[in-house]
């Protein structure tokens, strides 16, 4: 199953701190009930293509309805098609005691 890694960054809110958008992206994925992963610059999640280009587009557009002046929103997609690919199996292959 593809793996998408996003990063979006909010300007112009006049606030220095993303732990408010961080919330509001979480919420957009859990919504979609998919498996993810917040690291400390992006946030991974887990699903099916279609899905991860619907949840990566709401939170995009919901930084500018929580007045953003700009948005700047990075993806990175893994989707590997010759064996299967999830988030825990790839945790595991760099950090064998997780």
């Amino acid at each position: 199953m593809p793996l998408m890694e996003i990063s979006m960054v909010p300007v112009g809110t006049g606030d220095e701190s993303f732990q408010k958008d961080i919330e509001r992206a979480v919420a957009v994925i859990e919504q979609n009930e998919l498996k993810y992963q917040v690291t400390p610059t992006s946030t991974i999640i887990e699903g099916e293509i279609d899905k991860l280009f619907d949840v990566a587009q709401v939170i995009h557009l919901n930084e500018i309805k929580n007045n953003a002046k700009r948005v700047v929103t990075s993806i990175k997609i893994d989707d590997r098609t010759d064996k299967p690919l999830t988030l825990e199996g790839q945790q595991q292959k760099v950090d064998p005691s997780s």
